[in-house]
């Protein structure tokens, strides 16, 4: 009697790893916007944290976070592109941008990153 053979071919192997593949690469490309994206958050919650009500003014803000930017070495976004507004009584700082990184061919991830703090 003939046994058949069981198990994976080398196209089976294919179809099953280039995906993975493709997926890890992703993951390794967007690792730095990410990166990134954890040094804004935590540039913008330190100063949200420092500030008291009665001494908040935009340019102020706005210093602070270039001294943060500086220290982090953050490069995207300028600090120019928070926003720092009062809603009420309170001030709110800001950072909604997107980045995007090319993977191959015509082809690019976009990552859209979102991040508010309250100044007490």
């Amino acid at each position: 009697m003939r046994q058949r053979q069981n198990g994976i071919t080398f196209i089976g192997w294919l179809l099953l790893l280039v995906p993975v593949a493709i997926v890890g690469y992703g993951a390794i490309r967007l690792a730095p916007l990410y990166l990134n994206y954890l040094k804004v958050a935590k540039a913008i919650s330190r100063v949200a944290s420092e500030y008291e009500s009665e001494q908040i003014t935009p340019q102020a803000v706005r210093s602070a976070l270039q001294r943060s930017w500086d220290v982090e070495s953050i490069d995207f976004p300028k600090v120019s592109d928070i926003a720092v507004a009062r809603e009420g009584q309170q001030w709110v700082v800001e950072a909604d941008y997107e980045d995007q990184v090319k993977m191959f061919g015509s082809l690019s991830l976009l990552m859209h990153f979102k991040k508010r703090a309250t100044l007490e």
